[in-house]
């Protein structure tokens, strides 16, 4: 009897923790590691830190379509091991900084240096500092993001995503060598190349720290039954991204980073009307 007068309160004790566990992730809540930390999400983490960190790597070493493609699969294990926390409520603060840390290597660090040693280095104390300011803002961005946790919408970033940001320098990166191929030399003067990824390191982290709205794709419920257009529109986007990979990689990264700025400028015109109506309304009074 003793045996079973000690085993029934630790049974209802972990019972309890689960339940707490299940609410928390219910209501977008982060709790502590108790006695251990979810082992696949935070290895999923560790396999995203290790792409970003080779992609360091490869972009000192000059291989610069290898780091590329590396900070592309550091974003693929990003988003398996968040989408693997949420279906198995496994959610925690440890996580969520260690997906931080994570994140602020492979999409902070590593896309800098890459655009720092591909394009940027020529251009002395203005390339540098443009790199230095992209990372930066990733991690302000990034810390900015933990503090809003369960107090923004969950639809939507409040700023350009880090890994969004990251990828649009990869793409670019492939973009100019797959063009390089096509025509069978430089596509742009040297001097051309510099300056326009001086201009787009510099657009990425100011749309990282803005306030500007971006679609998280967090709402898309791919499980249920879908219109049978949607599945000729798939077949035909995995078509494209089969024929020419590094055009449709770079136009919709260029579309995603485009479609905040756009969304606020329409947004801004119809509060300007309604505001010009308003005025008008009670002057007529």
């Amino acid at each position: 009897m003793r045996l079973g007068a000690k085993v029934r309160p630790v049974k209802f004790l972990r019972e309890a923790r689960r339940r707490r566990a299940l609410e928390a992730a219910e209501q977008g809540e982060l709790l502590p590691p108790h006695k251990g930390v979810y082992l696949i999400p935070n290895l999923l983490t560790t396999a995203g830190l290790f792409c970003g960190f080779f992609g360091l790597i490869a972009a000192i070493g000059g291989r610069y379509q290898v780091a590329a493609v590396a900070i592309l699969v550091a974003h693929v294990f990003d988003g398996l091991d968040g989408r693997l926390a949420r279906l198995t409520r496994s959610t925690s603060r440890f996580g969520v900084e260690y997906d931080s840390l994570s994140d602020l290597v492979a999409f902070g660090v590593a896309p800098g240096v890459l655009a720092y040693k591909w394009a940027l280095e020529p251009l002395g104390h203005w390339g540098w500092l443009a790199a230095a300011l992209y990372v930066t803002c990733a991690a302000l961005r990034l810390a900015r993001f933990n503090v809003q946790i369960g107090t923004v919408e969950k639809r939507r970033f409040v700023g350009l995503p880090v890994p969004a940001a990251a990828d649009m320098i990869a793409a670019s990166v492939l973009l100019y060598y797959y063009l390089v191929e096509l025509t069978a030399g430089e596509p742009l003067a040297f001097v051309w190349r510099e300056l326009l990824i001086l201009g787009l390191t510099y657009a990425l982290g100011a749309l990282m720290v803005s306030n500007i709205k971006y679609l998280s794709f967090k709402g898309m419920r791919l499980r249920d039954r879908q219109p049978f257009w949607a599945l000729v529109v798939g077949i035909l986007g995995l078509k494209l991204v089969i024929a020419e990979p590094q055009v449709v990689l770079f136009a919709g990264c260029s579309i995603y980073m485009l479609s905040g700025p756009a969304a606020w400028l329409w947004g801004w015109r119809g509060r300007r009307r309604l505001r010009e109506a308003q005025a008008a309304a009670r002057a007529a009074m």
